[in-house]
């Protein structure tokens, strides 16, 4: 069966183009063709989306949690929870992202996402991004202490043969971390720089082993310095790297927001959430890796004070990004879809609106709200 999506504003790679008609056709994207070559015929799903943005679905490729369950719970009920409230808020597809614990509960989370038999409606999580625990001690924000290590491929080495770990965030500086940042390139892994100390000499090491992205660049590493750049000069002058952004306005400042994105273009800046379990609630005291966190006026802390992931959702992120840069939708929408598409290798088949990439597409209103979320060619989420 295939679904028309005429009348809206379709936001493509390279152009916004009106009086279009979108087909999709299974699960794929057949074409997009101008509004007055399209005939309906008897069993098509028509949608009206006159005056409306149809965009890429977009991909969250850092994120813990939300709706009251995280990623750490290893529960397929869990994801199923995360995957129908992701689609809500726009999300086709998304990372599950773990924190610094013992190697057996990281272990159990590989072990869920795997022995999953089936999936019910909603975004798809396209494997796991480790974030932990090899990670440095001074930068290490909300992740407990106890349980940082240095590399070790044995403790690595099965994570890395379960086939699902797409991304890994690691400190370079750490003793074995060169030698992990290799093997795993080889095996389709990409790396991360992340919760790290280290100089721009040990950076471009690391880049020049296969690193690409920074996590959450500006948190959890030191301040740019004019004399020791350190990671952040490595991330920002090097045009290999990705740059994962938490644009709520308060992990980064919007004029820093929006110098990233000037330095980095928005074909190396990636909209992320690093959500919480208490995404999607109100505030108070949640669980955040077997300690409290406070929420408050949409801020998450620890006791000390420090910023412990975030309550943003994607749709969110994407109108702050408009908002913090001057730049219009379809700009915010490319961090948010093909530049995270592009960052895991998987730009041709998912983050854009193209003929035989896959059909996943959210509609928005014309108040950036979204309205419909289709993965897969399925309608997941009407509002």
């Amino acid at each position: 069966m295939r679904t028309i999506l005429s009348g809206g504003k379709i936001v493509t790679p390279d152009q916004v183009k009106e009086n279009h008609t979108l087909i999709l056709e299974d699960e794929i994207i057949s074409a997009i063709i101008p509004d007055q070559k399209f005939i309906v015929e008897k069993n098509d799903h028509s949608m009206n989306t006159q005056g409306k943005w149809i965009t890429p679905g977009l991909i969250d490729i850092h994120v813990h949690g939300s709706n009251l369950v995280d990623t750490m719970d290893a529960d397929s009920e869990a994801i199923d929870i995360l995957n129908q409230f992701f689609a809500s808020r726009g999300v086709t597809s998304y990372l599950l992202t773990t924190g610094t614990a013992p190697y057996s509960d990281i272990t159990a989370v590989i072990k869920c996402f795997k022995n999953r038999s089936s999936q019910k409606v909603g975004a798809v999580p396209l494997g796991i991004h480790l974030e932990g625990p090899f990670l440095c001690e001074e930068r290490k924000g909300a992740q407990p202490a106890l349980y940082l290590r240095d590399p070790d491929p044995a403790i690595y080495q099965s994570w890395f043969d379960s086939g699902v770990i797409r991304l890994l965030t690691v400190a370079p500086e750490l003793e074995g971390a060169m030698e992990m940042i290799k093997e795993g390139v080889e095996k389709g892994i990409e790396f991360a720089v992340g919760h790290s100390v280290a100089s721009y000499e040990v950076m471009q090491e690391a880049i020049g082993s296969g690193l690409r992205q920074a996590t959450h660049t500006f948190n959890g590493m030191n301040p740019l310095h004019h004399r020791n750049p350190g990671v952040l000069g490595a991330v920002l002058s090097d045009d290999r790297v990705f740059a994962q952004v938490i644009a709520d306005g308060v992990h980064v400042h919007p004029a820093v927001v929006k110098t990233l994105v000037k330095l980095k273009g928005i074909t190396r800046t990636i909209l992320i959430t690093d959500a919480i379990r208490a995404t999607g609630l109100g505030n108070g005291e949640y669980d955040l890796l077997g300690q409290t966190v406070t929420v408050k006026g949409g801020v998450v802390r620890v006791d000390s004070g420090s910023l412990a992931g975030s309550v943003l959702t994607m749709d969110q992120a994407v109108i702050n990004a408009m908002d913090f840069c001057n730049i219009p939708f379809e700009d915010a929408i490319y961090m948010a879809s093909l530049t995270p598409a592009t960052s895991l290798n998987l730009q041709t088949e998912r983050g854009a609106l193209k003929p035989g990439m896959r059909a996943d597409v959210t509609v928005f209103d014309q108040n950036y709200s979204v309205e419909t979320t289709v993965v897969g060619g399925k309608i997941v989420y009407q509002k």
